[in-house]
């Protein structure tokens, strides 16, 4: 059985592919430095799994304890995932983004070199495309300045592991993915924000009545209805993407020493398509109001996934009502669903 270890993965992505990755007969082993996650995500996973990970707390910008974890662990492969993500906060704080986003990688990187390790995943974003001149997003399109410093980590990121591959003779592959969505079929591994930043976290809090309205940022763009266009992917198609990446690595079928794939839906979505398909899904109203643009944001974005589509043999396979429900399913499963309904 193939060792995995997974950064960053009691965070929302990281929690849902370590479910994929043992679904697929991997064993899975979780670093994570609880920044943005809980421990209690081990069990969510062991009663999905009936295993629950291995895990170690560690945060990976100190290097002694990253050199002492690959001392003691023997992985085949490893999946990024740890990093601050929230674009308006890097805004606000970029060097918090630059510090921890590239020197966690950085620090990864040098154990899997020195520990000779072969297959690496990078967790990247659609924001490296900058607001690009050509919709659909292809791997092709040219990259342009990112719009916020968590962007650009990503941009940075992407160039460090390709230096790094070039330099070593391993392999990577850097999944450019869209705008995650959804829970597990069960609702337990959800988004879970307690300030959201994300569109789908704010919603479903504010379903609940934690808060009062939804503030959608910006109804003067360019676009059908004038919000913001979003490619929105399931988070259970996003996991598996990672899977079959990984594989790919091993049975060593990549074409390239660094290759980079585009993981979303295929279709665009506004800020207010996506609001009807929640309250259609779920039978619920959701107040909104207008605000001002927000630094950061770009106006539209979505992906070209046909080539992710031949080369890993992987189709994004569910819709986006879909992932209203067990997002919906995610927000009412937690304790602060009851207290706030009691």
């Amino acid at each position: 059985m193939k060792k995995i270890l997974v950064t960053g993965g009691l965070g929302y992505i990281g929690s849902n592919t370590a479910v994929a990755l043992h679904k697929a007969g991997f064993e899975v082993i979780i670093i994570d430095d609880l920044s943005n996650a809980s421990e209690d995500v081990l069990g969510k996973i062991a009663r999905i799994t009936g295993t629950e990970p291995r895990y170690h707390l560690i945060d990976l910008k100190d290097a002694e304890k990253v050199d002492r974890f690959f001392a003691s662990e023997k992985v085949d492969g490893i999946i990024h995932f740890a990093a601050y993500k929230a674009v308006g906060e890097s805004v606000q704080k970029p060097l918090k983004y630059y510090r921890n986003n590239l020197l966690a990688l950085i620090n990864v990187l040098d154990a899997m070199e020195r520990y000779e390790i072969d297959h690496f995943i990078f967790s990247s974003s659609c924001t490296v495309y900058g607001q690009s001149d050509e919709m659909p997003i292809k791997e092709s399109t040219p990259l342009k300045k990112p719009e916020s410093p968590y962007g650009n980590t990503k941009k940075i990121g992407e160039d460090i592991i390709e230096d790094f591959i070039k330099a070593t003779g391993k392999s990577a592959v850097s999944l450019r993915y869209f705008n995650p969505v959804g829970s597990d079929p069960q609702g337990l591994l959800g988004d879970l924000q307690h300030i959201p930043n994300n569109l789908l976290p704010y919603m479903v809090q504010t379903a609940i009545g934690i808060r009062e309205t939804l503030g959608i940022f910006g109804d003067d763009y360019e676009t059908r209805d004038g919000t913001a266009i979003r490619d929105y992917i399931d988070i259970n198609d996003l996991a598996l993407a990672h899977v079959m990446a990984m594989q790919r690595l091993l049975d060593k079928k990549n074409i390239q020493p660094v290759e980079y794939f585009n993981i979303g839906s295929g279709t665009g979505s506004t800020v207010l398509e996506v609001v009807k398909a929640f309250e259609k899904a779920n039978n619920i109203k959701i107040p909104y109001e207008i605000k001002p643009r927000r630094a950061g944001d770009i106006m539209e974005a979505y992906a070209d996934c046909s080539l992710a589509q031949k080369e890993l043999g992987w189709n994004p396979e569910t819709g986006l009502e879909t992932s209203m429900k067990t997002a919906w399913e995610f927000q009412k499963q937690l304790g602060v669903v009851k207290s706030k309904s009691s």
